[in-house]
């Protein structure tokens, strides 16, 4: 008996040992946990005031976890949060902030202002007349903050419903001046931006609706419809590619969203036929590029705006490929179409250009100089076809040869024959006929020299005549003739050709 009450004070006695171990670890665990919370708000700290936020976030969120019942913490990672425009993630934390502390006014006076921008005036209004009671019976000059923000919930009621009541008689214009102001107190809020959107839709000003819709798709969670309807009204803009980009948004949120998917596949469609004929065009396949032009209409008839900005691409290929005639006629339909496109009188004016209409062409570089007086391309192309119809009045080499402004140089030589021969001085008999075909077999002469030599040709091109004594001088050409004749001679003309 003696022996097993020894044993059992043994027992006590190390139990009792023990427990002062394991009170002093605890204690030791605690001071250091203490420490380690405080290190951390410290840092918290130090690293919000030099405006490392995503730094400081981190050290909140370890004295978060390392003390879950200290309201301040919250309230401190809530500033960090409302620091970096976050307020969705600030407005738990200072409602846990409250829950730990209700009579922590400064935490309700700030919930109240996200509540207030949010557009939650019932809630935030609770706030702030919490906070303005406490605030009187404290003696606190935060009741006068509490009675301001109070006084702006009022406004933002009645100035929404005004502005509800004008949307509902369709006076946008009176809505849309309402809720400027709201959106001022509310700019959170989504359904104002999204009532206001609507209204610019109505008054048919569609970049400010987007402009207020925008928001909205971080505003609101999931919020596919705001993305799809981005996505329209980009598409009915005529910007495919903002169209195109909102509505995979769209997808990435829901894959399978019918709606998102349907009108993806149609965006995506156009958007590769007009991205295609770019490329064709910058590759100068311009044939190609037409057909996939051709089919972008097909896609989109409805659609104004893609199948004036398609007929305006068409008309540029038929222009740079040099099919006059069909370029003149699809560009001035294009043009009747859309009448302030500087860029459809410039294809418009090299084509008629390429048919020696020169009037018509400085007409339409004017009228494009007119549209868009900054581009250096329409002031250029109009220098060049005001130098181009001076010079038709004077000598035109490719008038004197019958030959289009785009023939190449063995059409050149063809034409060159054919006239020389048929203008041959020998073959005529009268005195008055030899001197007459001997002046059209010079001017024959000149204009096969010139168009077949590459530079002399480029300068005809440019609007300039390379065998006008003025623009000779100093130049050190001189001309020198494919055949042997003394034109001021009397009597018979012996000319030896030279046809190379």
């Amino acid at each position: 008996m003696e022996r097993e009450k020894r044993s059992v004070g043994g027992i006590l006695s190390s139990l009792s040992l023990l427990c002062v171990v394991l009170d002093l670890q605890l204690d030791g665990c605690l001071a250091a946990s203490h420490a380690e919370i405080e290190n951390h708000l410290e840092m918290g700290r130090k690293l919000l005031a030099a405006g490392q936020l995503a730094e400081a976030l981190s050290h909140y969120h370890s004295a978060v976890d390392g003390d879950p019942r200290n309201y301040l913490t919250y309230y401190k990672r809530a500033a960090v949060y409302l620091a970096m425009g976050k307020f969705k993630s600030a407005l738990p934390d200072l409602s846990k902030a409250i829950d730990l502390k209700p009579d922590f006014m400064a935490a309700r006076l700030q919930r109240g202002n996200i509540l207030l921008k949010q557009g939650d005036t019932q809630e935030a209004k609770e706030d702030f007349e919490a906070v303005g009671h406490k605030a009187v019976l404290l003696n606190s000059p935060s009741n006068e903050e509490a009675q301001n923000q109070l006084e702006r919930v009022r406004e933002l009621d009645d100035r929404l419903q005004e502005a509800w009541e004008a949307y509902d008689r369709q006076d946008y214009g009176e809505s849309i001046s309402l809720l400027e102001r709201v959106v001022e107190l509310s700019p959170w809020d989504p359904n104002v931006r999204e009532l206001r959107s609507d209204c610019y839709l109505e008054v048919g000003d569609l970049n400010k609706a987007v402009q207020d819709l925008k928001p909205t798709t971080k505003l609101r969670n999931d919020n596919r419809a705001a993305f799809l309807k981005l996505s329209k009204l980009y598409y009915t803009m005529g910007v495919h590619e903002e169209s195109l980009s909102h509505v995979r948004e769209c997808l990435k949120l829901d894959q399978d969203d019918k709606d998102c998917f349907s009108h993806y596949k149609q965006v995506k469609k156009l958007s590769r036929q007009l991205e295609s004929a770019e490329e064709l065009i910058r590759e100068q396949r311009y044939e190609n590029a037409i057909e996939k032009l051709e089919a972008a209409i097909k896609t989109e008839p409805h659609v104004e705006i893609y199948r004036k900005r398609a007929k305006e691409r068409i008309c540029h290929c038929l222009s740079k490929s040099q099919q006059t005639d069909q370029a003149i006629t699809v560009c001035t339909e294009a043009h009747q179409r859309d009448p302030q496109n500087p860029f459809l009188l410039k294809d418009r004016a090299d084509a008629y250009i390429l048919n020696e209409e020169y009037e018509k062409a400085v007409e339409d570089y004017q009228q494009a100089k007119e549209l868009d007086g900054e581009s250096e391309e329409f002031k250029e192309g109009l220098e060049r076809a005001q130098k181009l119809l001076k010079q038709s009045k004077k000598r035109d080499y490719y008038k004197i040869l019958g030959v289009k402004r785009n023939a190449n140089k063995q059409e050149v030589i063809k034409a060159y024959r054919k006239l020389a021969q048929q203008w041959h001085p020998d073959n005529f008999q009268s005195e008055d006929e030899k001197r007459e075909a001997e002046k059209k077999f010079i001017d024959i002469a000149a204009a096969k020299e010139v168009l077949t030599d590459p530079e002399m040709r480029q300068k005809v091109d440019a609007g300039e005549d390379p065998l006008d004594p003025e623009n000779q001088q100093g130049s050190g050409h001189h001309q020198q003739w494919p055949f042997e004749f003394n034109p001021f001679s009397s009597g018979n003309f012996h000319f030896k050709f030279n046809f190379n």
